[in-house]
C-alpha cells in the first residue's frame, strides 16, 4: 500500500461526535488502544517477514477511524443513541470515510467486525446489511481486525485488553466459519492470538 498524505483522525472524530460528550471520549479510547495494538502487531509481522511492505502511518489512522460509525447505532450502554443495528457501525462508517475522501480507511471500517463476515453468512443469517463480501483483504485490514478484538468498549472493561481464550470465546458465539476465520487469520499474521494457556 503506498504511502499517501497523512490525515488528522482527531479532526475527522471531532467532525461527526462532540469532543465533550462521553462517546466521543469512549471511542477515541478504545481506538487509541486498537492502535496501539495494531502497531505492536504489525511490527511482530514486520521482524517475522522483514521483506514485506507494512503501511504504519496508514495503520495509526485507520485503526483511530475504525469505529467512526457506532454513534448511529442503538447501543445506549456506550453513550449510541442512533437507530440502526449495531451490526451495520462498519457499513456506516465506510459510508462516513468515503465521503472523507478516505475509501481504503472506509474499507477497514466496513472489513473489521469479528473475523470479518462472509456473504454466505449475511444471507443466512440475514443480517441488515448489503448483500457483500465483509472479509479483511489486505494485511492492514487483517491487521486491525485482529487488534480490534482485543478491546472491548463496555464500561469497566474498556481498558483492559482480553486474554486471547476470551476472544475466542465471543468468537465462539457465531459459529464455526467465524472461528475458522479467526485461527488463519491469528496463524497467518500474529499466532499469540492463538495462545489458549491463559485459559482459567
Amino acid at each position: 500500500m503506498s504511502k499517501e498524505q497523512k490525515i488528522n483522525p482527531y479532526a475527522i472524530l471531532a467532525k461527526h461526535y462532540d469532543p465533550q460528550g462521553d462517546l466521543y471520549g469512549l471511542l477515541v479510547t478504545h481506538s487509541l488502544l486498537v492502535t496501539k495494538k495494531s502497531l505492536l502487531i504489525a511490527h511482530t509481522f514486520k521482524d517475522r517477514h522483514p521483506d514485506t511492505e507494512i503501511d504504519f502511518q496508514f495503520i495509526e489512522e485507520a485503526a483511530l477511524l475504525h469505529d467512526i460509525g457506532i454513534g448511529h447505532c442503538d447501543a445506549p450502554d456506550i453513550f449510541c443513541t442512533g437507530k440502526a443495528h449495531y451490526i451495520c457501525h462498519g457499513v456506516i462508517g465506510h459510508q462516513i470515510l468515503e465521503a472523507e475522501g478516505l475509501p481504503k480507511h472506509a474499507l477497514v471500517a466496513e472489513r473489521h467486525s469479528g473475523s470479518g463476515i462472509s456473504l454466505q453468512e449475511v444471507l443466512d443469517e440475514d443480517l441488515p446489511l448489503p448483500h457483500r463480501e465483509y472479509l479483511p483483504v489486505s494485511l492492514e485490514e487483517k491487521i486491525i481486525c485482529i487488534a480490534d478484538k482485543f478491546y472491548s468498549k463496555s464500561g469497566r472493561k474498556l481498558w483492559n485488553e482480553k486474554k486471547p481464550h476470551k476472544i475466542y470465546k465471543g468468537l465462539a458465539k457465531w459459529g464455526q466459519p467465524t472461528i475458522e476465520r479467526w485461527e488463519n487469520l491469528c496463524k497467518e499474521i500474529y499466532p499469540e492470538a492463538l495462545d489458549k494457556k491463559d485459559a482459567e
